[in-house]
């Protein structure tokens, strides 16, 4: 296998699905089956899921709420999300561990380095949701730290569109996508992968990252057996 263990980063607002907000139970089934064939193929999975389907401490800000408090509910936010997908693991027959960064035992138990490897190597998979547990820092920095802290091989951002593009292919249909770049073309040209905190600590400490479209389901497994899909960030 090219990868062995990974750190899969997921969006809140995909676990929407059609609705405006919330969690969409057919959304979280379609990536408890993904998820599900990749444990089966014996890849070691850590995950971080987002919140903003739930809450989201900037856009709370902007509407008055005190920052750091802002912060926190949305941290707490991924800790819902992350106890749907376990419950939705478990109904699929995957055994799946909440650890948290903020101590909430018996919600999740606390998250640290040895633990999350522990349950890694026995072949269960991993949830970590609270963030950081620091305000300022979003979910895709505490996936670039956690997918560091555990030693993945590779962080796999899963999000609504196909992989990285020259701009965005919403509001530019011109926009062309790349197969493969480079951590310093991405900073050159500006572009938007991950915050500047989270892409930042990939490139420093040599953990690679593939940008691909996890609402189609199969393409999990597509990104982990090779196949070009997506856009595989690296030196």
């Amino acid at each position: 296998m090219k990868y062995r263990r990974i750190l899969l980063k997921l969006s809140g607002e995909s676990l929407q699905g059609s609705q405006k907000y919330g969690l969409d139970p057919a959304q979280l089934q379609s990536y408890a089956e993904q998820i599900k064939a990749a444990a089966a193929e014996g890849f070691q999975i850590g995950i971080v899921i987002g919140g903003g389907n739930i809450f989201r401490g900037l856009s709370g800000a902007k509407r008055g709420f005190d920052r750091v408090k802002g912060d926190q509910m949305g941290m707490l936010a991924t800790i819902i999300n992350s106890l749907a997908l376990q419950s939705a693991l478990e109904d699929n027959g995957v055994k799946a561990r909440v650890l948290t960064s903020i101590r909430m035992e018996p919600i999740g138990e606390y998250y640290s380095k040895a633990k999350a490897i522990e349950y890694l190597e026995a072949s269960e998979v991993v949830i970590i949701g609270g963030g950081t547990s620091n305000p300022y820092f979003t979910t895709d920095s505490a996936a670039a730290l956690r997918g560091i802290e555990i030693e993945a091989d590779v962080l796999l951002k899963g999000t609504r569109v196909d992989g990285i593009y020259t701009a965005d292919p919403e509001k530019d249909p011109t926009a062309t996508k790349f197969d493969r770049i480079s951590f310093e073309e991405v900073l050159d040209r500006r572009l938007k992968v991950m915050d500047l905190t989270a892409f930042t600590l990939c490139r420093e400490n040599g953990l690679g990252i593939v940008v691909f479209d996890m609402d189609t389901p199969g393409n999990l497994g597509k990104v982990l057996a090779g196949e070009p899909i997506g856009t595989v960030v690296g030196r």
